[in-house]
């Protein structure tokens, strides 16, 4: 049976993960070996195996994870007992954070999707949309109540906001003149400047 952590209490399952992540953000997914990643983890292959079954599967993880929180954040936006601008500009914000904090699995999976089989790709497709779908539905309900314009379409004001969170890889520096915060609000206020009525 694989060890579930080693001396520094990490769990193996994240520990393969970290060093995933480094290793497909410093060198590429596709010119990282499974060899390197065990052997800077400090685990056996057949460890990986046993969490993960490929690489391929650890690189699927690192995209659902993020994905993960940010569905569990915004679910939590979308159901607080707030005015439904506040749960957007909230949500809207959030997502930018969240993306900026996890950076390199942002572009490492962006950079190396085409690697997915047909199928995982489907996978977090469908995991995607049903993001996307959430705050959606938070755009259309604000439309609805007329606070919010109608006059663009709920799906293009989402593809707007999501193109600009996609590109936060290619441009966003830690030592830049914006925090995340700051630029997380700045990119809320921009949509809802789009939306208002």
């Amino acid at each position: 049976m694989a060890r579930t952590t080693d001396g520094s209490g990490i769990p193996v399952p994240q520990r393969l993960l970290a060093t995933a992540t480094r290793l497909f953000a410093e060198q590429g997914y596709d010119r990282t070996s499974v060899q390197e990643i065990v052997e800077a983890a400090g685990v056996t292959k057949g460890a990986l195996y046993h969490y993960f079954g490929s690489k391929e599967d650890l690189l699927q993880e690192v995209y659902a994870r993020v994905l993960r929180l940010q569905q569990e954040r915004l679910d939590a936006f979308a159901g607080a007992d707030a005015p439904v601008e506040q749960r957007l500009r909230d949500a809207a914000a959030d997502v930018v954070v969240t993306t900026i904090e996890n950076l390199d699995d942002a572009s490492i999976f962006f950079r190396s999707m085409h690697h997915l089989s047909p199928e995982k790709n489907k996978q977090v497709r469908a995991e995607r949309r049903r993001y996307h779908e959430r705050f959606r539905a938070l755009i259309e309900e604000g439309q609805t109540q007329g606070v919010f314009s109608t006059a663009t379409p709920a799906d293009l004001v989402v593809d707007y906001h999501f193109g600009s969170v996609h590109h936060l890889s290619t441009w966003y520096r830690p030592d830049g003149p914006l925090s995340p915060q700051q630029v997380a609000e700045h990119l809320a206020d921009l949509l809802l400047r789009a939306l208002r009525a």
